[in-house]
């Protein structure tokens, strides 16, 4: 299944230490009549589904990722932004860096070696005191059911029919990290599987919020 990115790359003068929650932000509250911008129906309502756009902070860059439709509404508005206002902090943009294609999106015959370039949120609070109490082998194949999943769920969402089996390999390390202030833990580092997803997706919670955006990178080594 091909389906239609933009990735819009914000090159800033100086690295940008805010978080992807208040570019979301500024971006939904600039263009509040795009609801695909900001998650929300009405302004209240929050959209529950995949999210079509997203937001990442990386290495102080701000990146946006418009997946179909949402890389439509990406190519419009993309022109006019030209700072950001992130809390009392501005940031003047100096280059603009707009990739746009099609990219190939669902279960392929040779294994796919991916890195999380940001913490993956696979748990909440309760399964994950459920998760501390398993064995050591048996975390490890919760996680890749987690991964699969998280696949399965974008799937529906962007109307891919999963019809084999998704196989999983992680290598990964435990992290601490905040969303909206509340301390929870991430996983950090790599996996393999059988499908095919675009750079700088993201899969598991939050992902609106930057986290576990995934990059194709080399083989994993030692599962």
């Amino acid at each position: 299944m091909d389906i239609a990115t933009i990735v819009l790359v914000l090159k800033t003068k100086i690295p940008v230490i805010d978080t992807p929650q208040k570019l979301r932000g500024y971006i939904g509250n600039k263009f509040i009549d795009y609801p695909i911008l900001h998650h929300h129906s009405d302004g209240q309502n929050n959209i529950f589904s995949y999210p079509k756009v997203q937001y990442k902070i990386i290495g102080g860059t701000p990146i946006i990722i418009g997946i179909e439709e949402g890389a439509e509404v990406l190519r419009l508005i993309s022109g006019e932004i030209n700072e950001l206002e992130l809390g009392d902090k501005k940031y003047s943009i100096d280059e603009k860096q707009i990739i746009e294609k099609r990219q190939e999106f669902g279960i392929t015959k040779s294994s796919q070696q991916y890195v999380f370039l940001t913490p993956w949120l696979a748990l909440n609070e309760k399964n994950y005191l459920d998760f501390n109490n398993l064995h050591p082998k048996e975390q490890i194949l919760r996680l890749h059911k987690i991964i699969i999943g998280n696949i399965l769920s974008i799937s529906k969402y962007l109307e891919y029919v999963v019809v084999e089996q998704i196989q999983v390999k992680t290598k990964l390390q435990p992290k601490k990290v905040y969303s909206k202030g509340i301390p929870l833990i991430g996983f950090e580092g790599e996996f393999q599987t059988n499908f095919n997803i675009p750079d700088y997706f993201g899969i598991g919670k939050s992902v609106s919020r930057g986290f576990g955006t995934i990059k194709k990178c080399g083989e994993i080594k030692e599962i």
